[in-house]
């Protein structure tokens, strides 16, 4: 596992841009894992301001994304299809047919599921996967269980998740209560993981995944058992976390 310790944000997301960046030049035709939510944000305006300088071709690039909420339109400014194409698709020059959301209008939970664990294992193994960190430790939408997760499923959003997202909606009322998500198991497949983490109130979350025990009380202690973890955090995230760790 290796630990980048920023500033503060602007520079952890030039960090974690620099090496998606590093991969898709390295890979013109790389099969990238994307996130959403706050931390990423300034992840892909790096992007795509190399993108707009001629530093950076997506036109080979096929994407895959963690998760989307159950129940809202691709034009409901909150779902993440939207999102994607307002932060990265419709500024940069990829192939929109080569990106792929989870089906949020799709009731039939087990079928979506399974329809987008087919389509991830038919496109291959991801070779970068981004990831945020939620406040109580999870990655993608993978709460907090009794268990790990393995495949794509949907998942019953704690109240902690949906307090952090009401931000995003016009009231706690509005945030849907359900996602579809990548299983723990499907995320570890992928070649690399690169984390974001950004701020203080991420200081405990991260500190119990990088240091204390594997559980899946804390989903994202996982990335310990991964072979390849980048994380790249900001002073604040990495408050918390023994220097010992950092060397």
């Amino acid at each position: 596992m290796r630990i980048y310790k920023t500033k503060d944000y602007d520079e952890m997301s030039r960090t974690a841009a620099n090496i998606i960046s590093a991969q898709v030049i390295l890979k013109p035709e790389s099969l990238l894992g994307l996130a959403t939510g706050s931390s990423p944000i300034g992840v892909y305006d790096q992007l795509v301001e190399w993108y707009k300088k001629g530093d950076l071709d997506f036109s080979k690039v096929t994407t895959v994304n963690l998760d989307e909420y159950k129940g809202l339109p691709k034009e409901n400014k909150q779902s993440y299809y939207y999102f994607m194409h307002e932060y990265l698709f419709d500024k940069v020059n990829i192939n929109v047919e080569n990106t792929y959301l989870p089906d949020g209008m799709n009731m039939d939970s087990e079928a979506e599921a399974c329809r987008y664990e087919d389509l991830l294992a038919s496109l291959g193994q991801v070779d970068l996967q981004l990831l945020g960190l939620g406040h109580n430790g999870h990655i993608g939408f993978n709460e907090p269980g009794d268990v790990f997760e393995k495949a794509t499923h949907c998942v019953d959003l704690k109240e902690s998740t949906i307090e952090a997202n009401k931000r995003f909606f016009a009231s706690a009322d509005d945030v849907p209560r359900q996602a579809y998500s990548m299983g723990i198991g499907t995320i570890l497949k992928s070649k690399k993981l690169l984390v974001v983490v950004s701020g203080e109130g991420k200081a405990e979350a991260l500190k119990n995944s990088i240091c204390g025990p594997v559980t899946p009380h804390v989903p994202g202690s996982i990335l310990q058992f991964h072979p390849d973890v980048t994380i790249v955090a900001d002073e604040a995230a990495l408050s918390k976390v023994p220097e010992e760790y950092l060397k």
